[in-house]
């Protein structure tokens, strides 16, 4: 009667070591997903800043590309 119980408690201190660490996992996931989304909403706003900084840069250029055909 010893060992059944001894298996079964090891069986039960198993099952809450893996519950415990997917807990672990899941607060790391959150984690990264927070990050990830912080990091596209950054490109983005960066993306945007560089698209209006070239916006006049890029009128000059047609303008000087027009004046050369004429």
């Amino acid at each position: 009667m010893l060992w059944p119980m001894f298996f079964l408690v090891l069986a039960f201190c198993g099952i809450a070591v893996l519950g415990a660490l997917s807990v672990r996992v899941a607060l790391e996931v959150r984690r990264l997903s927070r990050a990830v989304a912080d990091g596209s909403e950054r490109i983005a706003r960066a993306g945007e800043d560089l698209e209006r900084a070239a916006g006049p840069l890029a009128r000059q250029a047609a303008r000087a590309g027009a004046a050369d055909r004429r």
